[in-house]
């Protein structure tokens, strides 16, 4: 987690990448942010925990701001759908007949570390999961891109997001809890154009709870931007409700 950096580095073309201030990292990430009011996707989506693997096709639709909205396949079969809102998080199952409608608590099972709404819509846009307008950073060069972490930082969290030097879209993001052995960290390996605007087209989330390791790779294979969206989501009659403990 601790990074230091000793003048600059060799660019991705070649030249020697300056150092540049944290404020204007920043600037020239914002202007270059994937905006949108909805996406309706489909993604190839690889997820490898501690008790399960599985590579289901998945449908994402998205409301900014207010929902997201999951239904997951295999061999053309519907597995789960997953609606998720500021105020909670809903899912249900069909192959133990099972239920969940409650706070974001169950995503740290799923994904090994706890985020809210806003953080996962930031997360699946290619946007960082904190808010980088409403405190200090600090800037440095290390591996060819451009490295942020706060001045300040939290007592209990460690933060730090790279930036490619090209573009400014995030390379990857990472949060991390020392004392709990946690931490999560969100790689961006790829991008597309979306509408003429730079969006994910590869993601990697790798997360570790002490000993636990969860990844999830995620492929977007096809985005539909703006488009009219619907988001049918209703639990089946007779379905179990489980508690996340």
């Amino acid at each position: 987690m601790v990074i230091t950096s000793c003048g600059g580095t060799k660019g991705i073309g070649g030249a020697k990448l300056k150092k540049m201030k944290a404020e204007k990292v920043i600037d020239k990430y914002n202007t270059n942010t994937f905006d949108f009011n909805t996406l309706n996707a489909k993604l190839r989506v690889r997820y490898e925990g501690k008790k399960q693997s599985v590579s289901p096709s998945v449908t994402l639709r998205m409301k900014k701001d207010e929902k997201i909205w999951l239904s997951a396949k295999m061999l053309g079969i519907t597995l789960a759908k997953v609606l998720i809102t500021p105020d909670k998080v809903s899912y249900y199952e069909k192959i133990n007949n099972s239920y969940f409608e409650g706070d974001f608590s169950v995503l740290s099972k799923f994904l090994g570390t706890t985020l809210n709404f806003e953080q996962i819509q930031q997360m699946l846009i290619g946007k960082a999961i904190f808010d980088l307008n409403s405190e200090a950073f600090q800037s440095s060069v290390v591996s060819d891109v451009y490295i942020l972490k706060p001045k300040e930082e939290l007592a209990l969290f460690q933060r730090l997001l790279a930036f490619n030097p090209n573009t400014f879209k995030l390379q990857w993001q990472q949060i991390a809890q020392a004392e709990k052995n946690r931490s999560a960290r969100i790689n961006y390996e790829e991008y597309q154009k979306v509408a003429n605007q730079d969006f994910p087209k590869k993601i990697e989330i790798q997360a570790k709870d002490e000993s636990d390791i969860t990844k999830i790779k995620i492929e977007y294979k096809t985005v539909d931007y703006n488009a009219a969206v619907s988001f049918p989501f209703s639990i089946p009659k007779g379905y179990e409700k489980v508690s996340i403990e």
